[in-house]
């Protein structure tokens, strides 16, 4: 008698040192179903994934509390080579092929078909010569049965990625035994048409028997394809759902759900509208892994813009571009005055200061003082806190140190004094000191980018507040692009959503949190509402 489920995940949990990524955790797909794993950037998708491959970033750290079964029998899944052999598959969403490669060589990779020869008869297996035409043909069939209509011996390097995509679908169908296949986010580089296509095939291969994990943030890919749901939310179950028993507004509201009290509290007001501070139209970004594709906004003199999304969809590219850290195109005008794009002092020079997410790669000089840290842009870009000596240009360690002590003190930066190297701080106080960085530089205009990435909660409280104290008290205008929308919502007046590069829609801080859930995965609420909300 066949067990229920190919897969069984039972409460799964998983620490790293003090810090508990899954809590309980437990999964449950049948053979020849579609089953959708939701869940925010962080929600412990990647992680359970890991458990399931037997991944060593486990098995190196402690490994894990829970069980894994496969066709109701307990396994223990050393590798990722290990989980292959008991028949578990992925399509990655980064692309596992050789580009040097031939579609054929590819699919067939590490599982070449060869033929014994004269030479491999007196000096054994290792001299045996591939059999190309069984290989070819093999590679033939599984391209079949994705729609594949290409020629198996084209080299993988220059294809269109719609086409790379499928070629690893190919080769995971090629495999002998193949129980269950997880497809980590496969429409996320695939046109409109492309993903239709995908979707059929997903499904021609649950009919065959195979059962499929889809790992996915559109959640109307999930009505179309899914059987089943689960969704996990900061590490634990939030729900299982029957897909034809739930609709896309719930998995949206389930998806974000209230992360409890928002860790700064500010008094409500009217979204100022009196001025334009920042006019933005048709910005494109190229940014590797968070393109920006045609984006148009308004940001108004004195309010808090947050921008949110999930990993990968472009918010980041919105501040880099601008501040020219990567190449764009469009336009974009600060107060009136157009700025110009792809060059990083202009956007300086115009009033703007940013605060990056890297704040080790590009925010601070790690080796240097703190005080050293905030002044650098201004020194390099305005040419202050220098004087000149004859022929030689000079740091003005007076001022130096006395801007660096004045901010030290309204930043609260904890540390033993001006001299002591960023690198050396807590994290909080590195974002503190990056902070301080962009004020001295006297910005009109101030974009804060992941601004309590990687720090704790005591910091972040801390990184908050300051940012609400530079707009309430100094009126300065802030856009803050964060992957925490719970911090969005805390201080913004209003947020914008960013769904595969493109703006899906501005919301205000009360919407609800299915509207929030919808416009992450790239479905503006308001017409969805119009449409109506059922999952079918």
């Amino acid at each position: 008698m066949s067990a229920e489920f190919v897969l069984e995940m039972k409460n799964i949990t998983k620490q790293y040192g003090e810090n508990t990524v899954l809590s309980d955790v437990s999964l449950s797909v049948r053979p020849g179903e579609i089953h959708a794993l939701l869940g925010e950037n962080g929600a412990g998708k990647s992680t359970l994934m890991n458990v399931l491959f037997g991944m060593p970033v486990i098995h190196t750290t402690g490994g894990f509390q829970g069980q894994v079964l496969l066709d109701g029998q307990e396994v223990h899944v050393a590798s990722p080579h290990d989980a292959m052999t008991k028949g578990i598959g992925m399509v990655h969403q980064e692309f596992m092929l050789l580009p040097g490669f031939t579609v054929t060589e590819n699919i067939k990779l590490n599982r070449e078909i060869t033929h014994r020869n004269f030479f491999s008869r007196l000096m054994g297996k290792n001299l045996e010569t591939l059999n190309m035409n069984k290989m070819s043909s093999d590679a033939r069939k599984a391209l079949d049965s994705v729609g594949m209509s290409i020629d198996e011996y084209t080299r993988v390097e220059g294809m269109p990625v719609g086409y790379m995509q499928f070629v690893e679908i190919a080769r995971e169908i090629d495999k002998t035994g193949v129980k269950l296949l997880v497809f980590d986010e496969p429409t996320a580089v695939l046109t409109e048409s492309e993903a239709t296509q995908l979707i059929k095939v997903m499904k021609a291969i649950a009919e065959s028997g195979i059962a499929i994990i889809f790992i996915t943030h559109r959640l109307d890919e999930v009505a179309a394809a899914a059987d089943s749901i689960t969704i996990l939310r900061d590490g634990k179950l939030a729900a299982t759902r029957n897909a034809k028993e739930t609709t896309i507004v719930e998995l949206a509201e389930l998806m974000i759900g209230r992360k409890g009290e928002a860790m700064v509290h500010t008094d409500p007001r009217e979204v100022p509208h009196d001025e334009v501070a920042l006019r933005v139209r048709d910005l494109h970004v190229d940014m590797a892994g968070e393109e920006v594709n045609g984006v148009s906004f308004d940001v108004y003199k004195g309010e808090i813009l947050g921008i949110g999304g999930l990993a990968g969809q472009g918010k980041l590219g919105i501040p880099n571009g601008i501040m020219s850290l990567y190449e764009s195109t469009g336009d974009v005008e600060l107060f009136g005055e157009k700025l110009k794009l792809n060059n990083a002092g202009d956007a300086l020079r115009a009033g703007i200061a940013m605060v990056s997410e890297d704040r080790k790669g590009v925010g601070l000089l790690l080796d240097q003082s703190i005080e050293d840290n905030i002044v650098f842009n201004a020194m390099q870009i305005k040419g202050e806190y220098l004087y000149k000596l004859g022929p030689m240009t000079l740091k003005n360690s007076k001022a130096i140190r006395a801007q660096a002590e004045k901010m030290i003190k309204e930043l609260d930066i904890r540390c033993f004094g001006p001299t002591q190297h960023s690198g050396t701080l807590s994290g909080g106080n590195q974002q503190k000191v990056c902070i301080a960085r962009a004020l001295v530089m006297g910005p009109r205009f101030l974009f804060v980018s992941e601004p309590t990435r990687g720090i704790d909660i005591g910091a972040k409280k801390l990184v908050l507040e300051t940012l609400v104290k530079l707009n309430r008290e100094q009126g300065m205008t802030i856009v803050m692009v964060s992957s925490e929308l719970q911090e969005l919502r805390s201080i913004s007046d209003r947020i914008a959503i960013v769904s595969e590069g493109k703006l899906v829609d501005i919301l205000s801080p009360d919407a609800s949190d299915a509207d929030f859930g919808l416009a992450m995965s790239g479905i503006k609420p308001s017409e969805h509402h119009e449409k109506g909300d059922g999952a079918q």
